[in-house]
């Protein structure tokens, strides 16, 4: 790159009379080149020329060195000025009010230094160049000069599309979030493949739509779809689910309930209705045409009587399925191929800490497992039990696996529940301890169930939004939890 420079020093017509004596102007002359980039070279600066010839002028050329400053955005340089603050030979502009910061890398100063320059009798514009005039108080090599990449009338410009694109954003925004029409929930509904729909269009009649919050990890998230399932079938509505519940069991279920997305749902008046964790008679009779079920229900009183339609609900996908049961092919109980398989589910996690220090209650421990294992054992030949958990190190410390009837097989990974949880519905029977996760996987697995039984307090609050008789199936046995660490406190 060729370059040509030159020294010269000019006084400035327009300089304040007290640094007339001082001030006077240091500049090198440079042919401006741009590299492989496209960007300017910092190490290249313009001829310091053109100064105003007027005070009018001096105004304008004023206004314009504000107009590339960003008002209180104090050490900071607008983004697209070619040469950044603190890069070598840099020019930069630090305010709006007529405080400028001259600033130099170049090796020309023994360390980095920052000039503050008053804007009226320090700092000319010419148009299209910036130019520096450097009073006595500052070394004359602490600046450089850069070209503006831009002109006054190019920022106006940016902030006109800046704005008419916020504008045209936000109506867009409040025409997404305006009410559906009733045609367009007519239209919703008959989209439906729901068998409802088919009665909605023989007469012609708007039914109206439940959904249902979608809350919670797995476990959670079944009794809530299969609560809505029931509850729309109960009172004649049509059933849909939010699209965070679809990305929560589709991946693991064949389940067929339309989706309701984001946007859509956003845009029809609901109106939530709270359900408790067992059916009440009430629920038989929801009013409104556009209802969203509100709180955790997971009780097996409200979708029983649905159970083959349920456990279709639920069934998984093929791949799930398979992955399962290939590893339960592959056990061995003392060498032989096992016919009994046995589900082993206990929750822990955050149960250690919340159950005793908020609900007064207790989870599994040693002794409830083992009583649990051993009535398999006497009911059943050479069962295997294959252990799940979100807590797998207890698990292996506190279940006897000296007969080699136990095979610690979960990854206990809450975030992807659908390995543990085929495993468990793919055995025979379960053990579970506490927890809708295995509430369900004891559901669709059926066979025989051992619960943790008894685990809180008479005094519990967490008696008061649960029922033991809502939550277990009849059939299923109960073992009492040992409550004495509770009472020893």
């Amino acid at each position: 790159m060729k370059t040509t420079r030159s020294s010269c020093s000019q006084s400035s017509p327009l300089a304040n009379s007290k640094h007339e004596s001082a001030a006077a102007v240091q500049c090198t002359q440079q042919t401006p080149h741009r590299n492989q980039q496209g960007q300017f070279n910092p190490e290249e600066t313009m001829k310091l020329t053109n100064w105003p010839k007027s005070a009018e002028a001096a105004r304008s050329h004023r206004n314009l060195m504000r107009s590339f400053c960003r008002p209180g955005s104090s050490g900071k340089v607008r983004p697209d000025f070619p040469y950044g603050m603190n890069s070598p030979g840099s020019c930069g502009l630090e305010d709006g009010a007529g405080s400028l910061a001259a600033v130099s890398t170049k090796g020309r100063l023994e360390t980095p230094e920052r000039r503050h320059l008053d804007l009226p009798t320090d700092w000319r514009v010419s148009p299209g160049i910036l130019t520096c005039k450097l009073s006595a108080k500052v070394h004359p090599a602490a600046m450089a000069c850069a070209q503006v990449p831009f002109s006054f009338p190019v920022v106006h410009f940016l902030i006109f599309v800046f704005v008419t694109s916020t504008i045209i954003h936000l109506q867009q925004r409040i025409v997404k979030l305006q009410p559906l029409t009733e045609k367009e929930l007519q239209m919703i509904q008959m989209s439906s493949p729901n068998p409802a729909s088919t009665e909605m269009q023989r007469n012609g009649q708007l039914q109206g739509m439940f959904t249902i919050n979608s809350i919670g990890r797995l476990g959670n998230q079944m009794g809530e779809y299969a609560t809505l399932f029931a509850l729309a079938r109960m009172n004649g509505r049509l059933a849909f689910i939010p699209a965070a519940m679809h990305n929560a069991l589709a991946p693991i279920f064949r389940i067929s309930l339309p989706v309701l997305h984001s946007h859509t749902d956003r845009r029809i008046p609901w109106q939530n209705y709270h359900l408790n964790d067992w059916m009440e008679e009430r629920y038989r009779h929801i009013p409104g045409n556009f209802v969203r079920l509100t709180g955790y229900p997971c009780s097996w009183t409200f979708y029983h009587h649905l159970r083959p339609e349920i456990l279709k609900e639920f069934t998984l996908h093929d791949h799930v399925r398979e992955e399962a049961q290939a590893f339960l092919r592959g056990l061995r109980v003392n060498g032989s191929q096992p016919s009994t398989f046995v589900g082993v589910h206990v929750r822990r996690g955050d149960y250690v800490h919340v159950m005793p220090k908020v609900w007064k209650g207790v989870v599994a421990d040693r002794g409830y497992l083992e009583k649990a294992l051993d009535r398999f054992r006497a009911r059943y030949s050479s069962p295997v039990f294959v252990v799940t958990s979100n807590g797998m190190a207890w698990c292996r410390e506190n279940i006897d696996a000296s007969r080699g009837d136990v095979v610690f097989a979960g990854n206990g990974i809450e975030g992807s529940p659908a390995k543990d949880f085929a495993l468990l519905t793919q055995c025979n029977h379960t053990v579970m301890t506490i927890g809708t996760f295995g509430i369900w996987a004891a559901y669709l697995a059926g066979g025989d169930t051992i619960y943790l039984a008894n685990y809180t307090l008479p005094d519990s609050p967490f008696l008061k939004i649960f029922k033991p008789e809502a939550a277990f199936l009849p059939e299923w046995v109960g073992i009492p939890a040992d409550l004495s660490p509770l009472l020893k406190h």
